[in-house]
C-alpha cells in the first residue's frame, strides 16, 4: 500500500493519510459498521467501552480474513457526542499506533439504537 500525503496540500491534522494507493490484484474487505457489543452482545457501558469493544470486533473481523491492522486502508467513526471524542481517539491510537489509514469522523445525531455511541466500518486490502 502507498501512503499519499502530497505536500502541495496540507499535512493531515490528525492521525491519519489523505489517501492509501491498493494495488491491483489486492483482495479488499468491507467491513460493514461495527458498534461497541461484546460476542455475548453486551453493549459497552460508556463510549470508552464501546470504542475498545468495536476495535477488538474488527481485530477479530481482520483475524479471520487473515489479515491484521497494517491491512486497514480505510476507517470511518461515527460519535452521537462530541464530548465522547477523546474515549474514542484513544482507543483507535491505542489499536492502530503509528500505522495511518485514511479516516473519517462524523459526528451524528443518532445510530441506530439509542444507547449506542460509536460505530466504526472499514476497507481493508491485501496483496496476497
Amino acid at each position: 500500500m502507498k501512503h499519499l500525503n502530497p505536500g502541495s496540500i496540507a499535512a493531515p491534522v490528525s492521525t491519519y493519510s489523505h489517501a492509501i494507493e491498493v494495488p491491483a490484484g489486492a483482495r479488499t474487505l468491507h467491513v460493514s459498521g461495527q458498534i461497541g457489543v461484546d460476542a455475548d452482545g453486551t453493549l459497552g457501558a460508556d463510549a470508552k467501552e464501546q470504542s475498545r469493544l468495536v476495535w477488538d470486533n474488527i481485530l477479530k473481523i481482520l483475524a479471520e480474513a487473515k489479515m491484521d491492522l497494517s491491512n486497514v486502508v480505510k476507517v470511518n467513526a461515527y460519535l452521537t457526542d462530541t464530548s465522547d471524542m477523546a474515549a474514542y481517539g484513544a482507543a483507535r491510537n491505542a489499536v492502530l499506533g503509528e500505522h495511518r489509514p485514511c479516516s473519517t469522523l462524523v459526528f451524528v445525531s443518532a445510530l441506530a439504537k439509542p444507547d449506542w455511541k460509536v460505530e466504526v466500518d472499514i476497507v481493508a486490502a491485501a496483496a496476497d
